[in-house]
């Protein structure tokens, strides 16, 4: 069965960090591109990070740049979005996603969705 299941939103006060994981079914893990949306509340679902499937390149939105890092457990089949330095506008719902190798996504991009976790940035 295809599955992204994501964990570790919460809480925080700015400037303070946390770390989500999508866990990925191996059969996805293995064939497409891993990387992370966000949608705050009225506003559209934008891009985030995008983790390669060829060659690991690793990209970002303008305002997560330096703050956010993506990286992978192959043996795990989980993609981790570190956050750093987090700020109240970083409050959202963060959605895992595979999609097609690039630079950048769109929302149609997307074959396979996880169901999203909810960050919330205390000022």
């Amino acid at each position: 069965q295809v599955q992204l299941v994501e964990s570790g939103g919460g809480l925080v006060q700015a400037g303070g960090s946390l770390r989500l994981s999508c866990a990925a079914s191996g059969r996805i893990f293995s064939s497409y591109a891993m990387g992370w949306f966000r949608q705050a509340p009225g506003k559209e679902r934008d891009f985030v990070a995008i983790r390669r499937w060829r060659g690991g390149t690793t990209y970002y939105a303008d305002s997560v740049k330096g703050r956010f890092t993506i990286s992978r457990d192959n043996a795990k089949n989980t993609v981790y979005l570190q956050m750093n330095n987090l700020k109240p506008e970083d409050t959202a719902v963060y959605y895992c996603a595979a999609g097609p190798d690039g630079s950048s996504w769109y929302p149609n991009d997307i074959n396979y969705w996880g169901k999203g976790t909810l960050v919330t940035v205390s000022p």
